[in-house]
């Protein structure tokens, strides 16, 4: 009841939530300048060049204040990487949900929605150019280092293929969803093929190993193999 009566007392006459305090106002504000300056900084040198000077100074505020924000230069990175990751995989979680009834067009749009967009995207493009040419430390935070794409993508994917196969082992699940991510990682820091075709064969190999799984506990194809809506595993 309290928490009712404040969050009436908050709102404006117009029943829209009240505006943040001026200190609270300036602390996003702030964030955000930091943010975008950091971003610009690194698609024009890489993240190798970019110091927290640097930033502050393109930013316009002081060094002590993007310190107090980010804790350091690593808690700056990630808070960029976590930032741009959000945005990029609302992207792909609109290709996989609900997405096409074939499971295989499905996961093949997906997976060429991240190729297009890592390209799309300054930020993500500059740090795989880097990564290319065996520079830039900020390549980890977009792979291996947790929360970001890697972590935010795996969940994704296995919740997909879940919903797409929901007979199917949990175990079987995880490991395709790990391998769906990890090969395209892969293929987007070194393309070997065209994007479609990549994408085409990503899509076959991991929900091959679905089909492989249901044989190997079953000695059959069973219905597991295939989701709501009748669209089956391709090769």
């Amino acid at each position: 009841m309290a928490a009712a009566i404040h969050r009436i007392e908050a709102a404006t006459p117009t029943g829209r939530p009240a505006p943040d305090p001026p200190r609270v106002a300036w602390r996003k504000q702030m964030r955000q300048r930091v943010l975008d300056a950091a971003r610009d900084l690194t698609c024009e040198a890489g993240w190798d060049q970019v110091s927290l000077s640097a930033v502050a100074a393109r930013a316009e505020v002081s060094r002590p204040s993007v310190y107090k924000e980010f804790g350091n230069r690593a808690g700056l990175g990630r808070a960029l990487v976590v930032l741009e990751t959000q945005q990029f995989l609302t992207g792909v979680a609109d290709a996989l949900f609900p997405g096409a009834p074939d499971s295989h067009a499905c996961l093949r749009a997906a997976i060429l929605h991240v190729f297009q967009e890592a390209d799309n995207r300054p930020l993500v493009r500059a740090v795989i150019t880097a990564a290319r040419k065996g520079s830039d430390s900020l390549l980890p935070y977009l792979t291996t280092r947790a929360d970001p794409i890697f972590d935010a993508g795996r969940t994704l994917v296995r919740k997909w293929l879940a919903t797409r196969y929901p007979q199917q082992h949990a175990e079987s699940v995880e490991m395709a969803a790990d391998v769906i991510v990890r090969m395209t990682i892969s293929h987007l820091i070194l393309p070997t093929d065209d994007p479609h075709l990549t994408a085409r064969r990503l899509a076959a190999a991991a929900l091959k190993l679905l089909q492989q799984d249901v044989i190997s506990h079953s000695g059959s194809v069973q219905p597991a193999d295939r989701p709501p809506g009748g669209a089956s595993v391709r090769g």
